[in-house]
């Protein structure tokens, strides 16, 4: 029984967030546009989708109650220039409730009763898509190690970083790929920013499950041969990793992404061991020392 437990505890992963780019300041750009709302109201977090609804919904209801207002005793049962009689009654008017107290009384009140109850179910029907498209957005859990190393295996100098599924659902046909991102100087003295695809030992892998540690062999033809830590900072380098497959159970694919940089690359550091047995066989993942690692001298 303790055993059962100890191997059930150990294979729930502390999630780190993935880190958040620097910020940019973009001179010139173009303004955001009415298109782009919509890529924002997916991507921005959930207490903030809930406040600019909240807002909206208030928005269009004090609207409407001002078009109310604006004819005196177009709404019977309504004191006479109440603004929260309006108010209600548009919310009522928007969200198709009728309870029978209030009711337009002219052909005016009767047009914007049939303007907001339009407006208010096109209203619901994009609120509710795109409530609908965050739940079933899929979305990956691959934790990354976060730190990465340098040491030898097989006799060549190797750059590793660990990443594990979190989920207890396969990411099939799961592909990795890592780009070394610098800023280098042309032979005409042009400083630009310069992205090198790093060649993998192993980029692709059919069932990803558990963990996985992602090789690159630092050889002859690699950009980072003959590089260490003071010149990648002083080049201001990164490692940018994208992670794509399929999710098993939805059957969509899914993506993640990490970046390492420069002070995150231990150069003569391994990761510690993290695969074993327990005394009636079973294998064991131990994340609580995922990101653990050790020197490499033997």
């Amino acid at each position: 029984m303790t055993e059962r437990r100890h191997a059930r505890r150990v294979r729930r992963p502390r999630a780190k967030p993935p880190p958040a780019p620097p910020p940019i300041l973009r001179l010139g750009g173009t303004r955001p546009t009415a298109r782009d709302l919509y890529h924002a109201l997916l991507t921005m977090p959930w207490h903030w989708f809930f406040v600019v609804l909240a807002v909206g919904y208030f928005i269009f209801n004090g609207f409407f109650a001002l078009l109310y207002l604006a004819v005196p005793g177009d709404i019977a049962n309504a004191k006479e220039g109440s603004f929260a009689d309006a108010f209600f009654f548009s919310v009522q008017t928007m969200a198709t409730i009728g309870f029978g107290v209030m009711a337009p009384t002219n052909l005016y009140a009767n047009i914007v009763v049939a303007v907001e109850a339009l407006m208010g179910l096109a209203g619901f029907a994009l609120a509710t898509g795109v409530i609908f498209q965050r739940f079933s957005r899929p979305t990956a859990r691959v934790l990354f190690s976060s730190v990465a190393t340098v040491t030898r295996y097989e006799g060549v100098p190797t750059l590793m970083f660990r990443c594990a599924n979190e989920r207890r659902s396969l990411i099939l046909e799961a592909e990795v790929h890592v780009y070394l991102a610098r800023e280098e100087v042309s032979p005409e003295g042009l400083q630009f920013r310069r992205t090198h695809d790093l060649k993998l030992a192993r980029s692709r892998n059919p069932l990803f499950s558990l963990s996985w540690t992602v090789m690159h062999p630092i050889d002859a033809g690699s950009p980072l041969h003959g590089v260490n830590t003071e010149k990648l900072a002083a080049q201001d380098g990164a490692l940018v990793v994208t992670l794509v497959g399929t999710d098993e159970s939805l059957s969509q694919p899914i993506f993640a992404r990490h970046s390492y940089s420069a002070a995150d690359i231990l150069w003569g550091r391994r990761f510690v061991d993290v695969l074993g047995r327990l005394e009636d066989g079973k294998r064991v993942v131990d994340y609580r020392r995922f990101h653990d690692t050790e020197s490499d001298e033997r």
